[in-house]
């Protein structure tokens, strides 16, 4: 099965990847390539970013959530009948689950799809010395998948220079990126800010995309993307014939932060999506018979949330009467009695989990960890367990006690999540695909038809 497909990483976060990324894929656009986009890792923010730039869903790549297998069939899923794969990777091309370990890097995502890989190396304040960290970057492994280099923040005459000595290493030097400012997106306290609240952003991106068809070599880029050797479709996965049903989801300004893959699922087994706003509706989709709260920015938008009534009262109502529904990190927080948001203020909420969620001043419980049921629950049973992640500067009086979340390499576990009734909410984001089967009794629970 031929898919080309290339892979975009650094030496370090903050080296330009992703609007580098997003300008490459522009510019394929703008060629009339139909392009298909993946993030490595966990991040929701930069598939948004994608989003904007080729109007279709970006996915997400993770070797801590899936297998190499389930990783494939994904990757191969989401990519369809485009004409070429591009994947952003994350953090620097050799971190993964610890300080000492490549697990789940980029570059195990590039290995394990056998992807070329192109460095972007920040030259700011280098010459020849961006060249020993491209040397060091490919000595690092036996096979790196590194094939090309693009250096950001470099002048065209120092990368005249530096092109035949990049020759030399045996890879393709595919071009430079100038300085350029005005292209550099403000950080916020979670991740960066979402596409849809930069100013001009499509106006910048074009501008860049016009800018790299003059200094990167977009056609060598796509030859390359080309070389990456045909991959065979892993046997795909039985699911069970489950009842039709309705799930209504809620998506909006506040309530934004979604893995493709899970909704694919919840598709997969039968689900029909019905999305909705918190903000904007008074009430839940008509027929819905579950509900499902993912995260997002509530805490931006506590007032407006606050000031919907109907919507508060409706989600209380539904959940107190049974309705099964699963909320994560912002979803969780929009239960709470009380949120504060970003000034300080604190505003009433659904009032399912009675509970204030506040602002803390440090990044909480970060990063990947197992979730193991300490309990039966409604979805999961003692014992049993799903992988996700942590990433919030929020907390909560009550973070619940029905799972033991714990980090996969320094065993480091706490308590977390309410299971009570229908009702499955805590911050961990989770990904369905580590353990399908608690997806599979949700949606039992959401048609009434459960197994014996």
């Amino acid at each position: 099965m031929n898919r080309p497909r290339i892979l975009f990483t650094a030496p370090s976060s903050g080296s330009g990847k992703t609007m580098i990324t997003c300008a490459i894929l522009k510019a394929l656009c703008e060629r009339g390539m139909n392009v298909s986009s993946f993030k490595c890792g966990p991040d929701y923010i930069d598939p948004m970013f994608h989003e904007k730039v080729i109007g279709t869903k970006s996915g997400n790549l993770d070797l801590f959530f899936a297998s190499p297998e389930q990783l494939k069939r994904l990757f191969i899923r989401n990519s369809g009948d485009t004409d070429i794969s591009v994947i952003e990777g994350v953090m620097g091309y050799y971190d993964g689950l610890s300080a000492a370990s490549a697990e789940a890097s980029s570059y195990a995502v590039a290995s394990a799809l056998e992807c070329p890989a192109v460095l972007i190396v920040d030259s700011r304040g280098q010459s020849l010395s961006a060249l020993a960290v491209l040397k060091g970057f490919m000595a690092f492994r036996e096979e790196s998948c590194i094939r090309g280099v693009i250096f950001n923040r470099m002048s065209e005459g120092v990368y005249s220079a530096l092109k035949s000595e990049v020759e030399k290493l045996g890879i393709k030097p595919l071009g430079y990126v100038p300085k350029a400012d005005d292209m550099v997106i403000e950080s916020r306290h979670l991740g960066l800010v979402t596409p849809g609240e930069i100013k001009d952003l499509s106006e910048r991106l074009k501008k860049l995309a016009a800018l790299l068809e003059k200094t990167v070599d977009i056609d060598a880029l796509i030859e390359l993307a080309g070389s990456a050797p045909e991959m065979e479709l892993p046997s795909a996965e039985e699911l069970p014939a489950l009842p039709k049903t309705k799930i209504a989801v809620a998506k909006d300004e506040a309530f934004c932060f979604f893995y493709k893959d899970n909704l694919a699922l919840l598709e997969d087994l039968g689900a029909e999506l019905l999305f909705f706003s918190p903000i904007h509706d008074s009430a839940l989709p008509q027929g819905a018979q579950g509900l499902v709260l993912y995260g997002g920015y509530p805490e931006l938008y506590a007032k407006q949330l606050s000031e919907n009534e109907s919507m508060r009262r409706a989600v209380a109502e539904a959940i107190a009467a049974g309705m099964p529904c699963l909320a994560e990190c912002g979803g969780f927080m929009y239960l709470h009695r009380e949120m504060e948001d970003m000034n300080g203020d604190f505003y009433p909420m659904a009032g399912v989990i009675d509970a204030k969620t506040y602002r803390t001043n440090r990044l909480g419980r970060f990063g990947y960890i197992t979730l193991t049921a300490r309990e039966d629950t409604a979805y999961i049973k003692a014992g049993e367990s799903i992988r996700g992640h942590e990433f919030h500067y929020f907390d909560s009086e009550s973070c619940g006690e029905a799972f033991a979340a714990e980090k996969p390499v320094s065993g480091k576990s706490w308590r977390c999540i309410h299971a009570d009734g229908n009702l499955l909410a805590g911050y961990p984001h989770m990904f369905y695909g580590s353990n399908a089967g608690m997806i599979e009794r949700f949606l039992r629970k959401c048609s009434g038809k459960e197994q014996s």
